[in-house]
């Protein structure tokens, strides 16, 4: 079982939280925080494997909570769950080595989708003699220090990847799963795949348009 501390000082959203983590196979949560303060003194205690962290707490910005962390000698990693969605924000959790970033408010499927890449990444296993092909595969999955890499879930290639990354540098508008699709010649199904990935590792941010009917549409800009 992955070991989850939740963080949030919104007790019902920390609440929510943690019902959408037990949701999940292969995940428990094993406490809450409010606070930065508690928040430390929980890893030091539980030794939690992934802390979902927000950052706008009440005694400490989310960031600097993790950089007192790794001066700790923690080594437990990290997703952001936040309202932020300023660019020096997603800039410092990427030097902080952060394995995700999710913007609130989102779904479980959303959540969903990032424990279940963090799960499959942090289940990969190194023999001892490895080839240069394999120290470069180590190398995408996100050790402490290091910002999170394009890690292709199964099912995702490189090729595929890198036309969805282009199609949403080149657009001067925000793009949806639909748009994209259309851009680079897959299914709509096939492009938001690509496109969440991109979210739940911060190189992309995704918000939603209300119309007067029916559900928000997702879209997509890259950061």
């Amino acid at each position: 079982m992955t070991r989850v501390l939740v963080v949030d000082d919104d007790f019902m959203v920390a609440r929510i939280h943690r019902g959408f983590v037990e949701r999940v196979d292969g995940f428990e949560v094993v406490g809450t925080a409010r606070t930065g303060d508690e928040a430390l003194a929980l890893v030091a205690s539980l030794q939690p494997d992934l802390v979902l962290l927000d950052l706008y707490l009440p005694d400490a910005f989310g960031l600097d909570v993790v950089a007192q962390l790794r001066a700790a000698g923690e080594t437990c990693d990290v997703l952001v769950i936040t309202a932020a969605k300023e660019a020096d924000a997603v800039r410092g959790a990427v030097r902080q080595g952060v394995v995700g970033y999710l913007l609130k408010p989102f779904a479980f499927t959303d959540l969903e989708q990032r424990l279940l890449t963090y799960a499959a990444e942090r289940a990969r296993d190194l023999g001892d003699d490895l080839t240069q092909a394999e120290i470069d595969a180590a190398f995408t999955s996100q050790p402490v220090g290091r910002g999170p890499l394009a890690v292709l879930p199964k099912g995702l290639s490189a090729e595929t990847a890198e036309s969805v990354e282009r199609a949403l540098r080149e657009s001067r508008e925000t793009l949806s799963a639909t748009e994209c699709a259309e851009v680079v010649g897959i299914s709509r199904v096939s492009a938001r795949r690509y496109l969440e990935h991109f979210v739940s590792f911060g190189q992309a941010e995704v918000t939603l348009r209300y119309g007067s009917t029916g559900r928000p549409e997702r879209r997509y800009r890259w950061l």
